[in-house]
């Protein structure tokens, strides 16, 4: 296990340096007006992906296993086409946008759908090496590509980002086509996929409803910035939410494998043991890293990213606390979703929701950038607190079944030597 955990680690850990490399690029030259507005258009197309996943998403890995991934493929595809349209155009109704706006989002939005559903058919499957080297290959491609529009070619407008993304997503989606082909799977001429598309709707709803209002929790502080400030202070916020965040590659690398390992299992309970000993390292790990984080001084961020982001640190310093309490949310969505109990998953976030409204509308018109990091931290807090307990109902396990011991030492230092 813990080879996959440190390739998935090391892999994520690449990522989030190249992710680290984008928002650098975008902050340093697009100003905090550009990254802003670069922020806005990544979160319209991660709202988009989100309500995809509605007949997709985690479900996809689930059912991979048993189901032929041509037949999970078709129905995926096809609301996934219909949702990038009508979300597409429902932005355009909402607010009002630059020309040319719209095509990107649309089409950008399809190249990362697809992309989305052919990677997670790939988990699903155990292909984990394939799926870590895509996924690597499209930050990757990203930031190259910015790169040399930005320093190279001294092209500073954020069209600059969208064309990067073409080629960064679109490279990676024919590539995870040659991988699909290579799997045994046969298309048996549509038999069977109108009970496959239904099986996989009643999945995706129940397993996705709580990534949506996860989203919510997570971002909708940036639409409530962008209406009571401006795209300069949405690029402060999104350069100390994107720094913070990076720190949940830790918990995401464990969860990862720890949710292949539940879909697969016949015997859940015997997982829970396990779980808690990666939860314990996780989240010490984590916490180590939050606190190296907020030690920033802010003459660093702005020596880093530009004069604009020294208000940065103040939006890193009100996250922490969620950040760190978002490590053991990981953990323990993780265990229910892969045990198929989305019911706690939906639960959890509804909740976090419930603390985000109030808190967006009461804080930032008066604290700013500030108010949305405290009002994301209360959401997390909020969220984990009820989970844990739910997570606590379940197994059995207690609080002080997350602080490490003498023997979760001796465990990791065992598994290093085998390693």
């Amino acid at each position: 296990m813990l080879r996959r955990i440190l390739h998935n680690f090391a892999t994520r850990l690449l990522t989030a340096l190249l992710s680290f490399g984008i928002v650098w690029l975008t902050a340093r030259y697009l100003g905090a007006a550009g990254r802003g507005a670069v922020s806005l258009f990544v979160t319209d197309c991660a709202a988009l992906l989100l309500f995809i996943g509605l007949l997709g998403g985690s479900s996809l890995i689930y059912l991979a296993p048993n189901r032929s991934v041509w037949h999970l493929l078709v129905p995926a595809y096809s609301w996934a086409t219909l949702v990038c349209g009508a979300g597409t155009a429902l932005v355009g109704l909402l607010r009002p946008v630059e020309p040319g706006y719209l095509p990107h989002l649309l089409a950008l939005a399809l190249l990362q759908a697809f992309f989305s559903i052919n990677s997670s058919l790939l988990l699903g499957r155990k292909q984990e090496g394939t799926y870590n080297l895509l996924n690597g290959l499209q930050v990757g491609l990203l930031a190259g590509g910015l790169a040399l529009a930005l320093i190279g070619l001294q092209w500073r407008e954020v069209a600059v980002y969208y064309y990067a993304a073409y080629v960064a997503y679109g490279v990676p989606l024919l590539l995870s086509f040659r991988a699909l082909y290579r799997l045994p799977d046969q298309w048996l001429g549509g038999r069977g996929l109108p009970a496959t598309a239904r099986e996989l709707a009643y999945h995706s709803r129940g397993a996705h409803l709580s990534n949506i209002l996860a989203f919510a929790n997570y971002r909708l502080s940036y639409y409530f910035v962008a209406h009571y400030a401006d795209a300069r202070a949405l690029g402060v916020l999104s350069v100390g939410v994107a720094l913070a965040e990076a720190i949940w590659l830790i918990p995401r690398s464990t969860a990862l494998v720890q949710y292949v390992d539940l879909v697969h299992a016949t015997d859940k309970h015997a997982q829970v043991a396990p779980t808690l000993r990666i939860a314990r390292l996780t989240l010490l790990s984590t916490t180590v890293a939050v606190l190296a984080l907020i030690a920033l001084p802010a003459p660093v961020l702005t020596t880093v990213f530009g004069p604009e982001f020294g208000a940065a640190r103040p939006v890193m310093v009100r996250l922490g606390p969620g950040v760190v309490a978002m490590a053991v949310n990981i953990m323990c969505s993780t265990y229910f979703a892969g045990v198929g109990r989305y019911r706690v998953n939906n639960l959890t976030t509804t909740i976090g929701l419930a603390v985000t409204l109030p808190a967006c509308w009461l804080l930032i018109p008066d604290l700013g950038i500030e108010g949305a990091a405290l009002a994301t931290s209360l959401s997390y807090l909020a969220s984990t607190a009820f989970l844990f307990y739910q997570f606590t109902r379940a197994t059995g396990a207690g609080v002080g079944d997350l602080v490490p011991g003498p023997a979760d030492f001796a465990y990791l230092r065992q598994l290093l030597r085998r390693s």
